[in-house]
Protein backbone atom coordinates (compact mmCIF):
# COMPACT_ATOMS: atom_id res chain seq x y z
CA UNK A 1 0.00 0.00 0.00
CA UNK A 2 1.61 3.01 -1.05
CA UNK A 3 0.83 6.62 0.81
CA UNK A 4 -1.63 8.95 0.12
CA UNK A 5 0.74 11.66 -1.73
CA UNK A 6 2.31 8.69 -4.10
CA UNK A 7 0.74 7.35 -7.10
CA UNK A 8 1.81 3.34 -7.72
CA UNK A 9 0.87 0.50 -9.99
CA UNK A 10 -2.60 -0.85 -9.15
CA UNK A 11 -2.54 -4.09 -6.70
CA UNK A 12 -4.53 -6.86 -7.33
CA UNK A 13 -7.69 -6.96 -5.42
CA UNK A 14 -7.44 -2.89 -4.91
CA UNK A 15 -10.95 -2.47 -6.09
CA UNK A 16 -12.26 -5.24 -3.62
CA UNK A 17 -10.52 -3.28 -0.92
CA UNK A 18 -11.19 0.01 -1.69
CA UNK A 19 -15.42 -1.43 -2.04
CA UNK A 20 -15.09 -3.05 1.26
CA UNK A 21 -13.78 0.49 2.81
CA UNK A 22 -16.60 2.22 1.11
CA UNK A 23 -19.02 -0.25 2.42
CA UNK A 24 -18.22 0.01 5.69
CA UNK A 25 -19.30 3.94 5.70
CA UNK A 26 -22.70 3.57 3.51
CA UNK A 27 -24.91 4.02 6.70
CA UNK A 28 -28.27 4.37 6.16
CA UNK A 29 -29.36 7.04 9.12
CA UNK A 30 -28.27 10.62 8.84
CA UNK A 31 -24.00 11.25 8.91
CA UNK A 32 -21.72 14.09 8.46
CA UNK A 33 -19.83 14.20 5.09
CA UNK A 34 -15.88 14.08 5.46
CA UNK A 35 -14.34 13.79 2.77
CA UNK A 36 -13.66 11.03 0.14
CA UNK A 37 -11.41 7.97 0.26
CA UNK A 38 -7.31 7.90 -0.57
CA UNK A 39 -6.27 5.03 -2.27
CA UNK A 40 -2.66 4.55 -3.64
CA UNK A 41 -2.62 8.44 -4.54
CA UNK A 42 -5.91 9.05 -6.10
CA UNK A 43 -8.94 10.66 -4.29
CA UNK A 44 -12.11 8.85 -4.82
CA UNK A 45 -14.95 10.62 -5.29
CA UNK A 46 -17.15 7.16 -5.09
CA UNK A 47 -16.53 6.24 -1.89
CA UNK A 48 -17.14 9.05 0.75
CA UNK A 49 -16.25 9.11 4.71
CA UNK A 50 -18.76 9.73 7.30
CA UNK A 51 -19.60 9.66 10.65
CA UNK A 52 -23.00 8.67 11.58
CA UNK A 53 -25.06 11.48 13.56
CA UNK A 54 -26.17 9.02 16.56
CA UNK A 55 -22.80 8.00 17.56
CA UNK A 56 -21.50 11.98 17.82
CA UNK A 57 -22.03 11.68 21.28
CA UNK A 58 -19.61 8.39 21.53
CA UNK A 59 -16.79 10.83 21.90
CA UNK A 60 -14.05 11.72 19.13
CA UNK A 61 -10.05 12.78 18.95
CA UNK A 62 -8.97 15.24 16.17
CA UNK A 63 -5.30 15.07 16.29
CA UNK A 64 -2.13 15.80 13.81
CA UNK A 65 0.53 18.45 14.09
CA UNK A 66 0.54 21.93 13.36
CA UNK A 67 -0.25 23.02 10.24
CA UNK A 68 -1.86 19.40 8.95
CA UNK A 69 -5.71 21.19 9.26
CA UNK A 70 -7.42 20.61 12.66
CA UNK A 71 -8.90 23.70 13.02
CA UNK A 72 -10.46 23.47 9.38
CA UNK A 73 -11.56 20.02 10.35
CA UNK A 74 -13.41 21.13 13.37
CA UNK A 75 -15.01 24.28 11.57
CA UNK A 76 -16.12 21.19 8.99
CA UNK A 77 -17.87 19.20 11.39
CA UNK A 78 -19.67 22.02 13.17
CA UNK A 79 -21.33 23.50 10.60
CA UNK A 80 -22.58 20.19 9.44
CA UNK A 81 -23.87 19.38 13.51
CA UNK A 82 -25.24 22.85 12.90
CA UNK A 83 -27.06 22.12 9.71
CA UNK A 84 -29.07 19.06 11.02
CA UNK A 85 -29.82 21.07 14.34
CA UNK A 86 -27.54 20.09 16.80
CA UNK A 87 -25.59 23.09 18.88
CA UNK A 88 -21.80 23.21 19.11
CA UNK A 89 -19.43 24.36 21.50
CA UNK A 90 -15.93 25.76 20.06
CA UNK A 91 -12.64 26.36 21.88
CA UNK A 92 -11.28 29.38 19.05
CA UNK A 93 -7.80 29.36 20.84
CA UNK A 94 -6.08 30.70 17.70
CA UNK A 95 -8.86 33.46 17.08
CA UNK A 96 -9.31 31.86 13.48
CA UNK A 97 -13.09 30.29 14.13
CA UNK A 98 -15.22 32.96 14.18
CA UNK A 99 -15.77 32.96 10.11
CA UNK A 100 -17.95 30.52 10.66
CA UNK A 101 -20.73 33.05 10.73
CA UNK A 102 -19.84 33.94 7.69
CA UNK A 103 -20.18 32.84 3.86
CA UNK A 104 -16.70 31.04 2.45
CA UNK A 105 -15.45 32.48 -0.55
CA UNK A 106 -15.33 30.73 -3.59
CA UNK A 107 -11.74 30.25 -4.91
CA UNK A 108 -9.99 28.44 -6.78
CA UNK A 109 -8.45 26.18 -4.27
CA UNK A 110 -11.59 25.57 -2.99
CA UNK A 111 -13.48 24.59 -6.48
CA UNK A 112 -10.99 22.36 -6.36
CA UNK A 113 -11.17 20.72 -3.64
CA UNK A 114 -14.53 20.10 -3.94
CA UNK A 115 -14.62 18.74 -7.18
CA UNK A 116 -11.60 15.84 -6.12
CA UNK A 117 -14.39 14.77 -2.99
CA UNK A 118 -17.49 15.44 -4.77
CA UNK A 119 -18.96 17.75 -2.60
CA UNK A 120 -21.80 20.47 -3.89
CA UNK A 121 -19.83 23.73 -1.82
CA UNK A 122 -22.11 26.14 -1.39
CA UNK A 123 -21.01 29.59 0.09
CA UNK A 124 -22.78 29.50 3.50
CA UNK A 125 -22.89 30.94 6.96
CA UNK A 126 -24.04 29.50 9.76
CA UNK A 127 -25.63 30.82 13.65
CA UNK A 128 -22.63 31.82 15.57
CA UNK A 129 -22.59 33.37 19.26
CA UNK A 130 -19.35 34.61 20.32
CA UNK A 131 -17.94 34.24 24.08
CA UNK A 132 -15.49 35.68 26.20
CA UNK A 133 -13.52 34.36 29.76
CA UNK A 134 -14.27 36.86 32.09
CA UNK A 135 -15.29 39.64 29.20
CA UNK A 136 -11.35 39.12 27.96
CA UNK A 137 -11.76 39.70 24.10
CA UNK A 138 -14.42 39.62 21.57
CA UNK A 139 -17.26 38.35 22.97
CA UNK A 140 -20.20 37.94 25.80
CA UNK A 141 -18.58 37.41 28.84
CA UNK A 142 -18.87 33.96 30.71
CA UNK A 143 -17.70 33.94 34.67
CA UNK A 144 -18.30 31.46 37.11
CA UNK A 145 -18.88 31.74 40.94
CA UNK A 146 -16.21 30.20 43.25
CA UNK A 147 -18.70 28.27 44.60
CA UNK A 148 -19.56 26.28 41.43
CA UNK A 149 -15.87 26.34 40.26
CA UNK A 150 -15.55 24.67 43.10
CA UNK A 151 -12.35 23.59 45.25
CA UNK A 152 -10.30 20.78 42.52
CA UNK A 153 -10.68 22.42 39.91
CA UNK A 154 -9.82 25.66 41.13
CA UNK A 155 -7.09 23.77 43.07
CA UNK A 156 -5.48 23.14 39.40
CA UNK A 157 -6.02 26.73 38.32
CA UNK A 158 -3.67 27.32 41.45
CA UNK A 159 -1.31 24.45 40.75
CA UNK A 160 -1.77 23.32 44.61
CA UNK A 161 -0.31 19.98 45.46
CA UNK A 162 -2.75 17.21 47.01
CA UNK A 163 -2.64 18.29 50.60
CA UNK A 164 -3.53 21.44 49.61
CA UNK A 165 -6.65 20.75 47.04
CA UNK A 166 -7.82 18.30 50.30
CA UNK A 167 -7.69 21.62 52.46
CA UNK A 168 -8.96 23.80 49.81
CA UNK A 169 -12.12 21.67 49.83
CA UNK A 170 -12.70 21.90 53.68
CA UNK A 171 -12.64 25.45 53.55
CA UNK A 172 -15.24 25.19 50.72
CA UNK A 173 -16.98 22.81 53.27
CA UNK A 174 -16.60 25.06 55.73
CA UNK A 175 -18.59 28.43 53.88
CA UNK A 176 -20.97 26.23 52.74
CA UNK A 177 -21.66 25.13 56.16
CA UNK A 178 -21.85 28.35 57.40
CA UNK A 179 -23.85 30.15 54.91
CA UNK A 180 -20.91 32.26 53.65
CA UNK A 181 -21.24 32.43 49.34
CA UNK A 182 -18.18 32.29 47.58
CA UNK A 183 -18.87 34.56 44.36
CA UNK A 184 -15.19 35.96 43.70
CA UNK A 185 -12.40 35.39 44.06
CA UNK A 186 -12.23 38.32 47.38
CA UNK A 187 -15.24 36.09 49.11
CA UNK A 188 -13.18 32.62 49.16
CA UNK A 189 -9.85 35.09 50.55
CA UNK A 190 -12.03 36.57 52.78
CA UNK A 191 -12.82 33.13 54.66
CA UNK A 192 -9.64 32.05 54.13
CA UNK A 193 -7.39 35.20 55.91
CA UNK A 194 -10.56 35.10 58.45
CA UNK A 195 -9.73 31.32 59.40
CA UNK A 196 -5.86 32.39 59.52
CA UNK A 197 -6.79 35.89 61.75
CA UNK A 198 -6.69 35.51 65.45
CA UNK A 199 -10.61 35.56 65.24
CA UNK A 200 -10.96 33.17 63.16
CA UNK A 201 -8.17 30.57 64.06
CA UNK A 202 -10.05 29.07 66.40
CA UNK A 203 -12.26 27.94 63.78
CA UNK A 204 -9.72 25.84 62.10
CA UNK A 205 -10.10 22.94 65.36
CA UNK A 206 -13.72 22.78 63.80
CA UNK A 207 -12.20 22.19 60.05
CA UNK A 208 -10.65 18.76 60.33
CA UNK A 209 -7.14 18.56 58.50
CA UNK A 210 -6.72 22.01 57.97
CA UNK A 211 -3.37 23.35 59.24
CA UNK A 212 -2.65 26.83 59.94
CA UNK A 213 0.36 26.66 57.69
CA UNK A 214 -1.91 24.98 54.58
CA UNK A 215 -4.44 27.98 55.05
CA UNK A 216 -1.65 30.20 54.47
CA UNK A 217 0.07 29.26 51.47
CA UNK A 218 -3.77 28.88 49.81
CA UNK A 219 -4.11 32.40 51.33
CA UNK A 220 -1.02 33.39 49.54
CA UNK A 221 -1.86 31.01 46.09
CA UNK A 222 -5.23 33.05 45.94
CA UNK A 223 -3.67 36.70 46.58
CA UNK A 224 -0.60 36.04 43.98
CA UNK A 225 -3.65 34.38 41.57
CA UNK A 226 -5.82 37.71 41.96
CA UNK A 227 -2.97 40.14 41.15
CA UNK A 228 -2.12 38.45 37.94
CA UNK A 229 -5.97 40.25 36.71
CA UNK A 230 -7.87 36.55 37.36
CA UNK A 231 -10.92 38.38 38.85
CA UNK A 232 -12.54 38.74 35.87
CA UNK A 233 -13.43 35.00 35.64
CA UNK A 234 -15.58 34.57 38.63
CA UNK A 235 -18.45 36.38 40.16
CA UNK A 236 -21.83 36.98 38.68
CA UNK A 237 -23.67 36.72 36.49
CA UNK A 238 -22.35 33.15 36.29
CA UNK A 239 -22.69 32.29 32.81
CA UNK A 240 -26.08 29.13 32.30
CA UNK A 241 -24.65 26.38 30.20
CA UNK A 242 -28.08 25.68 29.35
CA UNK A 243 -27.34 28.41 26.58
CA UNK A 244 -25.41 26.74 24.96
CA UNK A 245 -27.75 24.08 24.16
CA UNK A 246 -30.23 26.88 21.93
CA UNK A 247 -31.19 26.65 17.74
CA UNK A 248 -31.60 29.30 15.75
CA UNK A 249 -35.51 29.81 14.39
CA UNK A 250 -34.80 28.51 11.35
CA UNK A 251 -33.55 24.76 13.10
CA UNK A 252 -30.15 25.00 12.74
CA UNK A 253 -27.91 24.58 16.18
CA UNK A 254 -26.60 27.51 17.42
CA UNK A 255 -22.48 27.36 17.21
CA UNK A 256 -20.97 28.63 20.44
CA UNK A 257 -17.38 29.86 19.39
CA UNK A 258 -15.49 30.70 22.84
CA UNK A 259 -12.53 33.31 22.15
CA UNK A 260 -9.79 32.62 23.83
CA UNK A 261 -6.52 34.49 21.98
CA UNK A 262 -7.06 37.13 24.78
CA UNK A 263 -6.01 34.52 27.58
CA UNK A 264 -3.39 32.62 25.52
CA UNK A 265 -1.17 33.19 28.19
CA UNK A 266 -2.98 31.77 30.11
CA UNK A 267 -3.34 28.26 28.97
CA UNK A 268 -4.28 26.62 32.21
CA UNK A 269 -6.62 28.59 33.26
CA UNK A 270 -9.07 28.23 30.24
CA UNK A 271 -8.18 24.70 29.88
CA UNK A 272 -9.55 24.07 33.38
CA UNK A 273 -12.19 26.44 32.53
CA UNK A 274 -13.57 24.66 29.38
CA UNK A 275 -13.52 21.25 31.81
CA UNK A 276 -15.85 23.49 34.12
CA UNK A 277 -18.24 24.02 31.54
CA UNK A 278 -18.44 20.27 30.60
CA UNK A 279 -18.52 19.67 34.53
CA UNK A 280 -21.80 21.78 34.47
CA UNK A 281 -23.42 20.00 31.64
CA UNK A 282 -22.74 17.18 33.24
CA UNK A 283 -24.41 18.08 36.70
CA UNK A 284 -27.78 19.48 35.06
CA UNK A 285 -28.48 17.75 32.32
CA UNK A 286 -30.87 14.59 33.04
CA UNK A 287 -29.87 11.34 31.24
CA UNK A 288 -31.69 10.23 28.25
CA UNK A 289 -29.48 7.29 26.82
CA UNK A 290 -28.89 6.65 23.18
CA UNK A 291 -30.84 9.23 20.86
CA UNK A 292 -30.90 10.04 17.20
CA UNK A 293 -28.79 12.87 17.44
CA UNK A 294 -26.29 14.81 19.87
CA UNK A 295 -27.76 17.59 22.90
CA UNK A 296 -24.70 19.26 22.31
CA UNK A 297 -20.85 18.19 20.93
CA UNK A 298 -18.13 19.72 22.19
CA UNK A 299 -15.04 20.38 20.97
CA UNK A 300 -11.68 20.86 23.30
CA UNK A 301 -9.01 22.41 21.85
CA UNK A 302 -5.16 22.30 23.66
CA UNK A 303 -6.64 19.16 25.51
CA UNK A 304 -3.33 18.07 26.58
CA UNK A 305 -3.31 21.02 28.93
CA UNK A 306 -6.02 19.99 31.01
CA UNK A 307 -3.73 16.76 31.72
CA UNK A 308 -0.76 18.25 32.39
CA UNK A 309 0.50 17.66 35.54
CA UNK A 310 -3.11 16.51 36.66
CA UNK A 311 -3.42 14.53 39.86
CA UNK A 312 -4.45 10.82 39.80
CA UNK A 313 -7.84 12.22 41.41
CA UNK A 314 -8.31 14.89 38.69
CA UNK A 315 -7.71 12.73 35.45
CA UNK A 316 -10.40 9.85 37.48
CA UNK A 317 -12.59 12.66 37.35
CA UNK A 318 -12.20 13.53 34.04
CA UNK A 319 -12.48 9.58 32.84
CA UNK A 320 -15.95 9.55 34.55
CA UNK A 321 -17.00 12.59 33.35
CA UNK A 322 -16.33 11.85 29.19
CA UNK A 323 -18.05 8.55 30.31
CA UNK A 324 -20.99 9.18 32.05
CA UNK A 325 -21.75 12.68 29.83
CA UNK A 326 -22.62 10.29 26.61
CA UNK A 327 -25.80 9.26 28.05
CA UNK A 328 -26.99 12.97 29.12
CA UNK A 329 -26.51 13.62 24.94
CA UNK A 330 -23.42 15.20 25.43
CA UNK A 331 -20.35 14.13 22.73
CA UNK A 332 -16.98 15.64 23.05
CA UNK A 333 -13.94 15.35 21.06
CA UNK A 334 -10.55 16.10 22.57
CA UNK A 335 -8.50 18.24 19.65
CA UNK A 336 -4.36 17.78 20.32
CA UNK A 337 -1.10 16.93 18.74
CA UNK A 338 -0.86 13.39 19.42
CA UNK A 339 -2.95 10.49 20.76
CA UNK A 340 -0.17 10.28 23.65
CA UNK A 341 -1.56 13.94 24.93
CA UNK A 342 -4.36 12.04 26.03
CA UNK A 343 -4.24 9.19 28.92
CA UNK A 344 -5.14 6.13 27.84
CA UNK A 345 -8.45 5.75 30.01
CA UNK A 346 -9.46 8.61 28.16
CA UNK A 347 -8.77 7.65 24.87
CA UNK A 348 -10.25 4.32 25.18
CA UNK A 349 -13.64 6.42 25.48
CA UNK A 350 -13.27 8.69 22.18
CA UNK A 351 -14.64 6.05 19.30
CA UNK A 352 -14.51 8.61 16.58
CA UNK A 353 -10.76 9.24 15.09
CA UNK A 354 -9.71 12.05 12.87
CA UNK A 355 -5.65 12.14 12.95
CA UNK A 356 -3.38 14.68 10.58
CA UNK A 357 -0.61 13.71 9.31
CA UNK A 358 2.40 13.52 12.31
CA UNK A 359 6.23 14.35 11.71
CA UNK A 360 8.92 12.16 12.93
CA UNK A 361 12.20 14.60 12.62
CA UNK A 362 13.61 13.00 16.23
CA UNK A 363 13.15 9.75 18.13
CA UNK A 364 10.60 11.35 20.48
CA UNK A 365 8.53 12.01 17.59
CA UNK A 366 9.15 8.71 15.46
CA UNK A 367 8.14 7.04 19.24
CA UNK A 368 4.74 9.31 19.43
CA UNK A 369 4.10 7.79 15.55
CA UNK A 370 3.91 4.46 16.64
CA UNK A 371 2.45 4.72 19.60
CA UNK A 372 -0.30 6.82 17.29
CA UNK A 373 0.05 3.63 14.60
CA UNK A 374 -1.00 0.90 17.59
CA UNK A 375 -4.21 3.13 18.75
CA UNK A 376 -5.70 2.10 15.37
CA UNK A 377 -7.73 -1.45 14.11
CA UNK A 378 -5.46 -3.33 11.92
CA UNK A 379 -5.49 -2.25 8.16
CA UNK A 380 -4.38 -2.46 4.53
CA UNK A 381 -2.40 0.93 4.74
CA UNK A 382 1.15 1.36 6.36
CA UNK A 383 0.06 3.68 8.26
CA UNK A 384 3.84 4.81 9.74
CA UNK A 385 4.49 5.81 5.96
CA UNK A 386 0.59 7.58 5.31
CA UNK A 387 0.78 9.47 8.57
CA UNK A 388 3.67 11.27 7.71
CA UNK A 389 3.16 11.63 4.12
CA UNK A 390 -0.71 13.01 4.23
CA UNK A 391 -0.96 16.49 3.17
CA UNK A 392 -2.95 19.66 4.85
CA UNK A 393 -6.29 18.62 4.62
CA UNK A 394 -6.16 15.13 4.62
CA UNK A 395 -6.15 12.56 7.71
CA UNK A 396 -6.73 8.97 8.13
CA UNK A 397 -9.89 8.35 10.13
CA UNK A 398 -12.47 5.33 11.88
CA UNK A 399 -15.46 6.18 13.28
CA UNK A 400 -18.19 4.40 15.34
CA UNK A 401 -20.54 2.44 13.01
CA UNK A 402 -24.62 2.58 13.01
CA UNK A 403 -24.49 -0.74 15.31
CA UNK A 404 -20.94 0.97 17.80
CA UNK A 405 -18.28 -1.42 15.77
CA UNK A 406 -15.20 0.59 14.37
CA UNK A 407 -15.34 1.37 10.88
CA UNK A 408 -12.41 0.27 8.28
CA UNK A 409 -9.26 2.69 8.40
CA UNK A 410 -10.16 5.41 5.83
CA UNK A 411 -6.82 7.53 4.26
CA UNK A 412 -9.55 10.83 3.56
CA UNK A 413 -9.15 14.45 1.97
CA UNK A 414 -10.97 16.13 3.73
CA UNK A 415 -13.93 18.48 2.61
CA UNK A 416 -13.61 22.03 2.41
CA UNK A 417 -15.37 24.34 5.03
CA UNK A 418 -18.46 26.43 3.73
CA UNK A 419 -18.06 29.34 5.66
CA UNK A 420 -15.34 31.65 5.85
CA UNK A 421 -11.93 30.20 6.86
CA UNK A 422 -10.67 33.14 8.81
CA UNK A 423 -11.86 35.51 11.35
CA UNK A 424 -13.91 38.20 10.87
CA UNK A 425 -13.25 42.05 11.12
CA UNK A 426 -13.20 42.33 14.88
CA UNK A 427 -15.43 45.69 14.57
CA UNK A 428 -18.09 43.37 13.09
CA UNK A 429 -17.16 40.66 15.55
CA UNK A 430 -17.52 43.36 18.32
CA UNK A 431 -21.28 44.37 16.63
CA UNK A 432 -22.37 40.67 16.74
CA UNK A 433 -21.54 40.13 20.66
CA UNK A 434 -23.48 43.66 21.39
CA UNK A 435 -26.66 42.34 19.08
CA UNK A 436 -26.39 39.17 20.72
CA UNK A 437 -29.65 38.21 23.03
CA UNK A 438 -26.93 37.43 25.63
CA UNK A 439 -25.28 40.51 25.68
CA UNK A 440 -27.83 41.84 27.81
CA UNK A 441 -27.98 39.05 30.73
CA UNK A 442 -24.28 38.89 30.92
CA UNK A 443 -22.22 41.81 29.64
CA UNK A 444 -22.47 44.11 32.94
CA UNK A 445 -20.69 42.43 36.19
CA UNK A 446 -23.03 42.36 39.35
CA UNK A 447 -21.04 42.41 42.75
CA UNK A 448 -23.47 41.35 45.18
CA UNK A 449 -23.29 41.00 48.94
CA UNK A 450 -21.17 37.45 50.04
CA UNK A 451 -19.12 36.33 52.28
CA UNK A 452 -16.50 39.60 51.69
CA UNK A 453 -19.03 42.20 52.33
CA UNK A 454 -20.56 39.49 55.44
CA UNK A 455 -17.18 38.95 56.98
CA UNK A 456 -16.12 42.91 56.75
CA UNK A 457 -19.68 44.04 58.13
CA UNK A 458 -19.72 41.74 61.15
CA UNK A 459 -15.89 42.76 61.84
CA UNK A 460 -17.01 46.58 61.43
CA UNK A 461 -19.83 46.24 63.84
CA UNK A 462 -18.45 44.28 66.65
CA UNK A 463 -16.41 47.41 68.27
CA UNK A 464 -19.44 49.80 67.74
CA UNK A 465 -21.46 46.54 69.35
CA UNK A 466 -18.87 46.58 72.38
CA UNK A 467 -18.88 50.46 72.89
CA UNK A 468 -22.73 50.63 73.05
CA UNK A 469 -23.50 47.88 75.25
CA UNK A 470 -24.00 48.59 79.21
CA UNK A 471 -21.12 47.63 81.68
CA UNK A 472 -21.14 44.44 83.21
CA UNK A 473 -22.12 44.32 86.19
CA UNK A 474 -19.40 41.32 87.19
CA UNK A 475 -17.09 39.04 85.01
CA UNK A 476 -18.75 36.01 84.86
CA UNK A 477 -16.75 32.87 85.34
CA UNK A 478 -17.04 30.67 82.68
CA UNK A 479 -18.02 27.14 83.38
CA UNK A 480 -15.90 24.45 83.41
CA UNK A 481 -14.87 22.81 79.67
CA UNK A 482 -17.01 25.47 77.96
CA UNK A 483 -15.19 27.90 75.22
CA UNK A 484 -15.97 31.49 74.67
CA UNK A 485 -17.95 31.21 71.22
CA UNK A 486 -15.56 32.23 68.41
CA UNK A 487 -16.42 35.48 66.07
CA UNK A 488 -17.90 33.16 63.07
CA UNK A 489 -20.56 31.65 66.13
CA UNK A 490 -21.30 34.64 67.19
CA UNK A 491 -22.08 35.67 63.39
CA UNK A 492 -23.92 32.12 62.93
CA UNK A 493 -25.99 32.48 65.97
CA UNK A 494 -27.32 36.24 65.82
CA UNK A 495 -30.39 37.11 64.44
CA UNK A 496 -28.93 38.90 61.43
CA UNK A 497 -27.38 35.94 60.52
CA UNK A 498 -30.26 33.49 60.52
CA UNK A 499 -32.82 35.95 58.76
CA UNK A 500 -30.17 36.12 55.89
CA UNK A 501 -29.89 32.23 56.35
CA UNK A 502 -33.41 32.14 55.95
CA UNK A 503 -33.82 34.53 52.57
CA UNK A 504 -30.91 32.41 51.16
CA UNK A 505 -32.54 29.63 51.66
CA UNK A 506 -36.09 30.86 49.92
CA UNK A 507 -34.67 33.01 47.32
CA UNK A 508 -31.81 30.15 46.13
CA UNK A 509 -33.40 27.15 47.43
CA UNK A 510 -29.98 26.93 48.89
CA UNK A 511 -28.99 23.29 48.64
CA UNK A 512 -25.23 22.52 47.59
CA UNK A 513 -24.41 19.51 46.49
CA UNK A 514 -20.94 18.67 44.62
CA UNK A 515 -20.35 16.80 41.80
CA UNK A 516 -17.15 14.59 40.42
CA UNK A 517 -14.75 17.41 40.16
CA UNK A 518 -16.60 19.28 43.07
CA UNK A 519 -18.91 21.62 41.12
CA UNK A 520 -21.87 22.76 42.98
CA UNK A 521 -25.18 24.50 40.98
CA UNK A 522 -28.00 26.45 42.63
CA UNK A 523 -31.26 24.95 41.95
CA UNK A 524 -32.61 26.54 38.47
Amino acid sequence: MTSAGEAGDKPPGADDEVAAIAAGYAFTGQALDLGALLWDGRCRADAQVRIPLPMLNRHGLVAGATGTGKTKTLQLIAEQLSAQGVPVFLADVKGDLSGIARPGQAGERVRGRAGEVGQDWTATGFPAEFLALGGLGHGVPVRATITSFGPVLLSKVLGLNQTQEQSLGLIFHYADTKGLELIDLKDLRAVVAFLTSDEGRPELKNVGGLSTATAGVILRSLTAFEAQGMADFFGEPEFDTADLLRTAPDGRGVVSVLELPAVQDKPLLFSTFLMWLLADLFHDLPEIGDADRPKLVFFFDEAHLLFNGASKAFLDSITQTVRLIRSKGVGVFFVTQTPKDVPSDVLGQLGNRVQHALRAFTPEDQKALRATVQTFPKSSYDLEELLTGLGTGEAVVTVLSEDGAPTPVAATRLRAPESLMGPVDAAELDAAVRASALYGRYAQAVDRESAYERLQRTRAAAPETAAEAPAPRAPKTPKAGKEEPSLVEQVVGSGMFKSLARSVGTQLGREITRSLFGTARRRR
